[in-house]
């Protein structure tokens, strides 16, 4: 088919009269592995040792914080329930909120000193005022895991320290921190606080990008010996949100650095448009043998496309209807397929799906369409 008029429209507004080109190669990174996502397209814009294992550290606090806001959200603990701090959390090595044995401390609190102060004392606690131990907590980790599509991730403990079969990919970061900003936008500028004080202690955000870069508003350091210096970071400017993860670099500088550098590239490298809005009709396709003759096709969330800065005119759509389409079709099925070339190159394609269900027709009907079949 040809360029759908939205698309074209969108793509105009966004082109300009440049030649093609390949974008920036990205920068040179001295990093074990790192991924530069677009959040809203899902695009990967630069990507080193992406699905090597690794160990995460503190990275795997995101994963925690997700199980917690999780438990918010069903209402199994809510923000000022009490926690009384157990001899498990007030031990923690490694980072620490200062949690005193005994004491009553909030969830609210404890997500702070989780989030801000990368307590491990704060992650216990955190997890056993949901799951009644650090044990049964990680059991929900790895089921959660498991649903965001995070193949290459296994969790042994809440807090990230060193154990060889507690370990993640920097994809596997990439979605993690995607999910906790689609799916809880609430809680999500709790990463961009810059210190926390409890116990008369004022800590401070080891994400050093946050208040350096104006754009940053999150997410996570990691560090151990075995781990090196780990970074997990968002920006967003204007509509754009990048997400940038650094496993393994040099040093705290370097992990700063490095992840900079990342997010500079994809805002200045490429441009991200939404071509489609969750359940927007796309086309309208034919139906055979249903109650109906056409159906309303689109997509079942916004649809983004991300392309080299400047690009914008080069790119062109196809959209690809499965025919013959017979009833019943049910709303979310999928009916074709969105085709976007660059130029002659394929480029990025999206599954379309019917935005509506239509029955089955009458015998009659489905005998006349029968019959039409034959000579289609």
């Amino acid at each position: 088919m040809k360029l759908l008029p939205l698309l074209a429209l969108l793509l105009a507004s966004v082109a300009s009269h440049a030649q093609i080109a390949a974008p920036p190669s990205p920068p040179a990174l001295s990093s074990k592995s790192y991924l530069l996502l677009d959040f809203q397209s899902g695009a990967v814009l630069a990507a080193k040792n992406q699905n090597e294992a690794v160990e995460p550290a503190s990275l795997t606090k995101l994963m925690t914080a997700y199980v917690v806001f999780d438990a918010l959200r069903q209402q199994r603990i809510t923000p000022d329930q009490p926690v009384i701090v157990s001899e498990a959390a007030r031990r923690a090595p490694g980072s620490r909120m200062f949690l005193e044995l005994g004491s009553e401390v909030t969830v609210e609190e404890l997500l702070h000193g989780m989030i801000v102060q990368s307590g491990n004392d704060a992650s216990i606690a955190l997890a056993e005022a949901v799951s009644g131990s650090e044990e049964a907590f990680v059991v929900l980790m790895n089921r959660e895991a498991s649903r965001l599509g995070m193949l290459n991730t296994r969790f042994r403990n809440s807090t990230g320290l060193p154990h060889a079969q507690h370990y993640s990919t920097a994809s596997d970061m990439a979605k993690l921190t995607a999910g906790i900003i689609h799916d809880f936008p609430q809680y999500f500028p709790l990463y961009s606080l810059r210190e926390y004080r409890h116990n008369n202690i004022t800590q401070y955000n080891r994400n050093r990008l946050i208040g350096r870069d104006p754009h940053v508003d999150g997410m996570k350091t990691g560090f151990t010996e075995s781990a090196g210096f780990c970074l997990v970071a968002t920006a967003q400017r204007n509509d754009r949100r990048l997400i940038s993860v650094v496993i393994d670099a040099g040093s705290d500088n370097d992990r700063v650095a490095e992840s900079q550098r990342l997010l500079n590239y994809g805002f200045e490298s490429f441009d991200t448009v939404k071509l489609y809005a969750s359940g927007e009709p796309v086309h309208q396709l034919p139906v055979w043998k249903g109650s109906r003759q056409t159906l309303r096709a689109g997509f079942a969330d916004d649809f983004y496309v991300t392309y080299p800065k400047g690009q914008g005119e080069h790119l062109h759509a196809k959209l690809e209807s499965m025919q013959p389409l017979l009833a019943p079709v049910r709303a979310g099925d999928a009916v074709g397929t969105l085709r976007l070339m660059l130029d002659d190159e394929p480029y990025v394609e999206h599954k379309v799906v019917a935005l509506e269900s239509i029955a089955v027709a009458n015998m009659f009907i489905r005998a006349w369409h029968s019959i039409r079949l034959l000579f289609n």
